[in-house]
């Protein structure tokens, strides 16, 4: 083992191959330039971008026969192959074919190896970095929301978004950074992603149970953010500086992205500050406590040579986002903050915040600051017909909420997340056919209290490992995939006492023999194991018709809340109980789709069913009078539970380029999606008001008219005006219980963009400017997946609004100037 891991690491230094160059322009069908098109080599990393004039050159080419890629957002994609001849510089043009959508787009993300998104049996949706600029996003978890029908996000004001997907989410949905598993207390309401949107080149969604492949936590699907690799010309230094302003907000972007290449050796770097004050609607004003401050560095080194490749990556994320809390004045409806400790609190007494303070950038005294840091490599390597993919990698979250006014340098939650990560994979060469695929991958987690004076879960240690088997055969037009795999999680953590700490004032961490100790975590030790498995197949009826289906069983072992919580999380105003008996989660989920690709037509329909055993949700903890328990005053008491659960729906989209106008894309999309509590006594003892599981998206559809103008002989190049409409159904099937829940009306919101390119005479991009104006008509609305909707402590309201609204009408502007 030791031979084999130093070797991976001195390959890129040792490895020496022949290369070459290759260059030429990428064309539509009426043989005009299509701009900022991808190029690739297919089986590695090696690609390239084309300029606003179509031209594209790919340096680094290792000698002999290669297939050669070339992709456009509109376009259908379209291999060559090529046979590379060392230090002699060939010419490869392409002639790419206008496609509404990309049904044969190649994708990485829960399939064994690199596939088109037609042929594998799992549901996957992609979304490039062009579609993600294209529009006004606070983080990037809401510009996938936008174009992957099928995925929502519960959201905790602007920059707070956690994935759902199909309706599940939370430690369900596993989110990977560049295929690392991002770990920093996703359990929680108020915490987001932590990466640099302006740095996602890709988003890659799988729409189902992805434990085969990822283990735990993945039972619902996987959001992969990818970053792009260095692209451009051999030994020059190339780079983009970004500005945005959104007005909803105030938000104020800013990054600047280098990248080199020479000789296989491949480095970039990108620094982002992202800047907001409290965001704006119709019905609240400016909404108090919901601005941020956010850094990110990210940097990257690495080589790619014709015996694969090695990268090296480094991230740092750092952001200070203001909590909410919704209290206001009963009869103006003015915000109002908190002065006083909770005990001493009295919110009917709280002052009026100021409008300086409503339009001020500077952060509140009552925030969280989170810090997230990665260094992670990856690896590839071709050994005799088969690839070796090994990834390592450490990262550390450390969250505060500071939630104390009168102490306002003294975190409530202080938690430090450490992380160590791995996952390798080996393609056996291809056998009469056969496609076999290796790999384990798991992680090792330390979780530790701070300076803190909350704890709603204890110190905990978590080990976990899983291997799997995969199997594709393809048949002519069938094929067939499959895989099977099993899982163990190991959790432990020792007597965790609390006691007041005369040095503060507050509560602290101490030992067993501290004067008023108390014991709310006693020691637990639990191991969780689980076999997935998953067996499909896609079927290629005529170069139009593909048809596809799936089966899946899902595995999650419960998350630390889950079985370790008893206390109070201040961000959500909650105390969570959590429950040691609890078993892992189970799901079965069956797919069929039908999907129809053509020059001016894609459509697609893809039907879902899955059906949870021992499924875990929050409920709320009432008494024998079946009065609501009140354990901390102001703060709602819920108590985990497990039943069975049943989600079912569909996913459509319809996207349409008339021949005659080749210029104009009409695309559409639908989701929907039932959850129901499947449990036959809870039902009957609860009634009705239990039937529906908590947290699931209304019906929601998506329209855009896009025009793209042709390239003429000016200096604008990809000039397209746009509008969408972006309509949620009422959501009547909501999770009753307790009244945690309530119905959600329904809502269209408007959207317009422009946006062009402004070019040299030769061709070179100077600068891309694009427009965007969301919910035009300034429409007041509430997301039924928005939790401030339930930030609300009084009964009525004069105006007859309860609790807080979604951003009003949003213009944003956004500026790249690549050099």
């Amino acid at each position: 083992m030791k031979i084999l891991l130093i070797l991976i690491f001195l390959l890129p230094q040792l490895a020496f191959a022949q290369l070459s160059t290759l260059n030429g322009v990428v064309r539509g069908a009426t043989h005009q330039p299509v701009p900022f098109a991808s190029v690739a080599v297919v089986g590695t990393t090696l690609g390239a971008v084309a300029d606003a004039a179509g031209h594209y050159e790919l340096t680094g080419v290792p000698v002999g026969a290669v297939r050669l890629r070339a992709s456009a957002v509109g376009f259908a994609p379209i291999e060559q192959r090529a046979a590379v001849t060392a230090g002699q510089p060939q010419t490869i043009d392409f002639l790419l074919q206008a496609a509404a959508a990309d049904l044969g787009e190649v994708v990485v993300t829960g399939v064994s190896r690199a596939t088109e998104i037609r042929r594998s049996p799992v549901p996957i949706a992609t979304l490039s970095r062009r579609e993600i600029s294209l529009n006004a996003n606070t983080n990037v978890i809401d510009a996938a929301v936008r174009g992957i029908p099928g995925l929502s996000a519960v959201t905790t004001g602007p920059n707070v978004s956690k994935p759902f997907i199909r309706g599940l989410g939370y430690n369900r949905v596993l989110t990977l950074y560049n295929n690392l598993r991002q770990e920093g207390q996703q359990w929680g309401d108020e915490h987001g992603v932590e990466v640099d949107g302006y740095d996602i080149e890709r988003v890659e969604v799988v729409k189902g149970p992805a434990s085969l492949l990822y283990g735990s936590d993945a039972v619902a699907g996987v959001v992969n953010l990818l970053p792009a690799l260095p692209s451009g010309p051999e030994g020059r230094l190339r780079g983009e500086a970004l500005n945005e302003y959104q007005s909803a907000n105030g938000l104020v972007g800013n990054s600047l992205g280098l990248n080199y290449q020479k000789s296989g050796f491949q480095t970039s770097f990108r620094a982002s500050h992202r800047l907001a004050r409290d965001y704006r609607n119709s019905v609240d004003g400016a909404v108090y406590n919901t601005g941020f401050r956010e850094l990110t560095l990210t940097g990257m080194a690495g080589v790619s040579k014709a015996w694969g490749s090695s990268h090296w990556y480094l991230t740092l994320y750092d952001n200070r986002q203001e909590i909410p809390d919704g209290s206001r004045d009963s009869l103006s409806r003015r915000f109002t903050r908190q002065v006083a400790e909770s005990g001493l609190d009295d919110v009917k007494s709280r002052p009026l915040v100021s409008d300086d303070e409503l339009n001020s950038y500077a952060i509140g005294p009552l925030h969280q600051r989170i810090r997230h840091y990665r260094v992670f490599t990856r690896t590839q390597l071709h050994l005799s017909g088969g690839e070796l993919h090994l990834l390592l990698g450490a990262q550390q979250n450390t969250r505060e909420e500071f939630n104390h006014p009168t102490a306002p340098g003294q975190p409530g939650l202080a938690l430090r997340l450490t992380t160590y990560t791995y996952d390798v994979r080996y393609h056996l060469p291809d056998w009469q056919g056969l496609q076999i695929s290796l790999g384990s991958n798991g992680m090792g987690q330390l979780n530790r209290h701070q300076n803190a004076t909350d704890f709603p879960i204890p110190d905990y240690n978590l080990l976990d490992a899983g291997g799997f088997l995969l199997l594709k055969k393809p048949l002519g037009k069938l094929e067939l995939s499959g895989g099977l795999r099993y899982d163990t999680r190991l959790v432990t953590w020792n007597d965790f006492h609390l006691a007041p700490n005369p040095a503060t004032g507050f509560v602290g961490a101490a030992g067993p023999g501290a004067v008023g100790a108390e014991l709310p975590f006693p020691a637990f030790r639990q191991r969780y194991q689980g076999v997935s498995a998953s067996v499909g197949a896609s079927y290629v009826a005529s170069a139009q018709l593909t048809l596809r289906a799936n089966l899946a069983r899902g595995y999650r072992a419960p998350n630390i809340p889950e079985t370790g919580s008893n206390g109070l999380d201040p961000g959500a105003h909650i105390v969570y109980l959590g429950n040691r008996d609890f078993r892992p989660e189970f799901s079965w989920q069956q797919d069929v789709g039908v999907l129809w690709h053509q020059t001016t037509l894609d459509a697609s329909v893809e039907v879902f069913h899955n059906y949870v055993q021992n499924f875990i949700y929050q409920g709320r903890l009432l008494n024998e009078a079946g009065q609501p328990v009140v354990i901390v005053p102001g703060n709602t008491t819920y108590q985990f539970q497990q039943s069975a659960a049943r989600l079912f729906g569909l996913e459509a989209t319809l996207n349409w380029r008339p021949a005659a106008l080749p210029w104009l894309a009409l695309n559409n999309s639908v989701a929907f999606v039932n959850g129901q509590n499947a449990d036959a006594k809870l039902l009957e003892r609860q009634g009705e008001s239990a039937r529906y599981l908590p947290l699931i998206p209304p019906l929601r559809a998506r329209s855009e008219v896009r025009a793209t103008l042709p390239s003429g002989q000016g200096r604008l190049t990809g000039t397209y005006f746009r509008a969408t409409v972006d309509g949620s159904a009422r959501q009547n099937h909501f999770y009753a219980l307790d009244n945690t829940e309530t119905a959600t009306a329904g809502y269209a919101l408007v959207g317009l963009g422009a946006g062009t390119t402004l070019a040299t005479a030769g061709g070179r991009p100077v600068v891309q400017l694009i427009v965007q104006v969301d919910n035009v008509f300034d429409t007041a609305y509430q997301a039924h997946l928005n939790r401030l909707k339930y930030f609300e402590y009084y009964a009525a309201a004069p105006n007859g609004r309860s609790g807080i609204y979604n951003p009003g009408r949003n213009v944003a502007v956004k500026m790249l100037v690549p050099f």
